[in-house]
């Protein structure tokens, strides 16, 4: 599978938004995300790292984290495993197509 960074009509990213740049670890990451069927094995330090490395992540004193990407913001809480949920990853898998990622 192969992801990559496809900006649909109508989705602009902001002025200080640079080209992303990611690593073998985020792209592996990105690839477990848009998975089909809904892979139960994509954990929170990995989805993390890659939030940082394409969005603006703040932690807010209740645990949850703000996160936005491309003028998109959301609220993601942390979950109780080391593993996200099936929503989860759906959830982030939304978030990320609404500014252009994809699965090709």
């Amino acid at each position: 599978m192969v992801v990559s960074l496809h900006l649909k009509t109508g989705v602009t990213m902001t002025a200080s938004s640079e080209p992303v740049h990611l690593n073998n670890h985020h792209r592996a990451t990105l690839e477990k995300i848009f998975q089909h069927p809904v892979n139960h094995n994509v954990e929170w330090p990995d989805v993390l790292s890659l939030l940082n490395a394409v969005a603006t992540v703040e932690e807010k004193h209740d645990g949850k984290f703000s996160v936005t990407l491309g003028g998109v913001t959301e609220t993601i809480e942390r979950p109780k495993d080391k593993n996200l949920g099936a929503e989860e990853v759906l959830d982030l898998r939304r978030l990320l197509s609404a500014v252009g990622f994809s699965a090709e």
